[in-house]
């Protein structure tokens, strides 16, 4: 087997998808104007369980089961970050045993992550280091070759993995030297993937841009709603709903704040495409490994699985830093679209690469970083 810094990995788009969420459904009739939340969702009716169901062939006891664990290792994914502090080696939720798997990089430690209900597992670099790994090959990132489309924090791996294409290894094995990075925390993976802006078309509710595009509307926040920046610029225009992109950033970030007029009224709902939709009531961050789903009207309500943080992806409209990787599915059009686990809001659509016919690798904007960026507060229920 090759060093790790120079194992390759042949990897196709993704083509898995998992699912997301426990939250009460609301109804969705013909028009927006008129729906009302459901008093009672069963199990055997909640779309969010039948979308598991479909997507990660479970029955629906088990689609439940998940999202009960995963709500529990949310919690203590919050709790083992603020009381590892430094030790903190990255977390993921393990599917096949149900539990939060938790790195950290001194002995001593292990035993206080066994003893929070979590598995301990001992690593080499902290998620500081790791993250700093990222922040060195973004700020180098004018200099990497044409064929590397991203890097990210793989935490399974305790790793930063840099995918190029095939055949380029090489290419990118001296990129990551030029930028100062220690090789030992990098994996070069060679991959299919050609990540493009989603902005054609809609996910979640559609809005029209003033110059004719549109987009969805990822989530609402007082005052209007977030969505994808590479949508509009700062005092584009919107319609249906009616508004103004109050302030937008893009490449650097992919997020936006679009206000929106008096007379709207902002629900806490992300639409299912089955005539209902998820309640929005928080917006914790779900740990790698955890199920989650995508609202876009291009290809309907998708789920699929968490599987890094803080990738960066080199557009060919510039380069975004700080995205989350999932392997849900989208197409051109599902752009700002919503992405939630549980009841939780985690972000919006910004790009990818692949189909919903074949699947694919989607990244999205955190959606905490476009509510500081902007002062804003999500609408929950």
């Amino acid at each position: 087997m090759l060093p790790k810094k120079h194992r390759l990995v042949a990897r196709m788009t993704a083509t898995a998808m998992l699912a997301a969420g426990t939250a009460a459904a609301v109804a969705l009739p013909a028009t927006a104007e008129t729906v009302t939340p459901q008093t009672e969702v069963t199990a055997e009716a909640d779309p969010m369980l039948q979308a598991m169901q479909r997507d990660l062939g479970l029955t629906a006891q088990e689609a439940q089961q998940r999202l009960e664990q995963e709500s529990v290792a949310r919690t203590l994914d919050e709790t083992l970050r603020a009381k590892l502090q430094d030790n903190f080696g990255g977390s993921y939720y393990d599917a096949d045993t149900g539990t939060l798997v938790v790195g950290v990089t001194e002995a001593s430690a292990l035993d206080d992550v066994r003893a929070a209900g979590a598995k301990a597992k001992l690593v080499d670099a902290s998620i500081d280091e790791l993250n700093t790994a990222v922040d060195r090959l973004d700020r180098k990132e004018s200099s990497a070759p044409e064929s590397v489309t991203g890097w990210y924090v793989d935490v399974k791996n305790n790793s930063v993995v840099v995918t190029t294409a095939p055949g380029t290894a090489a290419q990118a094995e001296k990129f990551v030297a030029a930028s100062g990075v220690d090789g030992d925390n990098v994996e070069i993976v060679e991959s299919t993937e050609q990540p493009r802006t989603f902005m054609d078309v809609i996910g979640g509710n559609a809005y029209y841009m003033g110059n004719g595009g549109r987009c969805s509307v990822g989530f609402t926040v007082q005052g209007g709603f977030v969505t994808a920046g590479h949508c509009g610029t700062t005092g584009t225009s919107t319609s249906s709903p009616s508004g103004t992109f109050a302030g937008s950033s893009f490449p650097g970030n992919d997020y936006a704040f679009v206000r929106t007029g008096s007379g709207d009224t902002l629900r806490p709902w992300v639409n299912m495409y089955n005539g209902s939709a998820r309640i929005v009531s928080g917006s914790s961050v779900a740990p790698v490994g955890s199920s989650i789903c995508r609202s876009g009207s291009t290809t309907g309500w998708h789920c699929g699985q968490v599987q890094a943080f803080n990738q960066t992806v080199r557009y060919a409209e510039g380069t975004v830093t700080g995205l989350t990787r999932t392997n849900v599915c989208a197409e051109p059009g599902d752009s700002g679209g919503s992405f939630i686990s549980g009841n939780q809001a985690q972000g919006m659509t910004s790009g990818g690469s692949g189909n919903c016919t074949f699947g694919g690798t989607t990244y999205f904007q955190p959606v905490n970083e476009v509510l500081s960026a902007y002062n804003l507060r999500l609408i929950t229920g």
